[in-house]
């Protein structure tokens, strides 16, 4: 699995003695062949805030459709004021996408992409907004199978 920390954000609590600070940590992780997940670790130390961020990602990793090292179509995601734009893109493109994103997709193993982040820049908005893109993509054998046509037609009609 590779583990990629997208944003650190430092909180800072005002008492008595003066301001105590604790970490938040939204990591992503994946195994580059189309499974990816991704976690948020809330503590006091920056190491342990990416350790517990890393085991909640293992704990919600999900299977995204590839095809050709690329998305199978374009999809909108959406989440809170986050709105991303995901479509498949020619081999040899590479990931055209902003950092939060791009994340994502090189853990799931997407190799060429072109992905916009319209709205929210906020690195949670936006992670969360590319894995309900991902998670709405159909798999083209599948949908050919439920066709009954072949896998030319689904994407030539």
């Amino acid at each position: 699995m590779k583990e990629k920390v997208v944003a650190i954000n430092r909180v800072a609590k005002v008492v008595k003695g003066g301001r105590r600070f604790s970490f938040s940590a939204i990591v992503v992780v994946g195994d580059g062949n189309g499974t990816v997940g991704y976690g948020l670790g809330k503590a006091n130390e920056v190491t342990d805030a990416i350790a517990k961020g890393i085991d909640d990602a293992k704990k919600n990793l999900v299977k995204v459709p590839l095809y050709k090292h690329t998305v199978p179509h374009v999809m909108e995601g959406k989440y809170s004021g986050g709105f991303v734009l995901v479509q498949p893109a020619a081999a040899g493109t590479g990931v055209i996408a902003g950092g939060a994103m791009r994340a994502v997709f090189e853990s799931a193993g997407i190799k060429d992409v072109l992905a916009k982040s319209k709205g929210s820049s906020n690195p949670h908005n936006v992670v969360k907004a590319t894995f309900d893109a991902l998670l709405k993509m159909r798999d083209p054998m599948q949908i050919a199978q439920q066709r009954g046509i072949t896998l030319a037609q689904v994407f030539n009609g």
